[in-house]
């Protein structure tokens, strides 16, 4: 059996290499909207699509969004471009795990390549009576070594963020806007 076979019954941690996903998209016109550029909402389907896929892959149980944040629209992509996205799991708790997403593009005549978008994923495994802490992450890289060790103030920051909202819900009516 493979590391990954066993990645949501370990008890030491897990190398975010393990839970790496890499996948590549080759930009279409159906991809572009009215600026020549990939339109947003596309590419947040195709990052929610890869990263939940790295979540999975360390739960080995159904996860569901719970949000996405520090979402960075750093560059366009266009046609003739390729997108690659990378996801891996840079933090954990009993229940939710982060996923980091970058999309590096390719200029495909040109050879020139370029950080186009990063974000933050949170996922929570869907089955509310899972308790099992899930196990720590072991960054590898460079990269995953600066990501996983912002973790801890990103949690805190969605922990404020989830005070503010469930203020917001309270303000937010469901009556219809139009004159009855």
């Amino acid at each position: 059996m493979n590391e990954v076979t066993f990645l949501a019954n370990q008890a030491a941690p897990v190398s975010c290499n393990a839970t790496l996903i890499v996948t590549s998209h080759r930009v279409f016109q159906p991809d572009l909207n009215e600026h020549d550029s990939v339109f947003g909402g596309k590419i947040l389907s195709l990052v929610d699509d890869s990263a939940s896929v790295a979540a999975v892959r360390l739960t080995h149980k159904t996860v569901v969004t719970a949000s996405f944040d520090h979402v960075s629209f750093l560059r366009p992509f266009h046609l003739d471009d390729s997108m690659f996205l990378e996801a891996y799991v840079t933090g954990t708790g009993t229940r939710s795990l982060e996923v980091f997403v970058k999309i590096i593009g390719e200029n495909l005549t040109t050879g020139e390549r370029f950080v186009g978008y990063t974000c933050f994923i949170t996922y929570v495994i869907e089955d509310p009576t899972a308790s099992d802490p899930l196990p720590d992450m072991l960054p590898v890289t460079a990269e995953q070594r600066y990501i996983c060790a912002g973790y801890a103030k990103r949690t805190a920051q969605r922990k404020e963020r989830r005070i503010e909202q469930r203020g917001l819900n309270a303000h937010v009516t469901v009556s219809s806007p139009w004159p009855m």
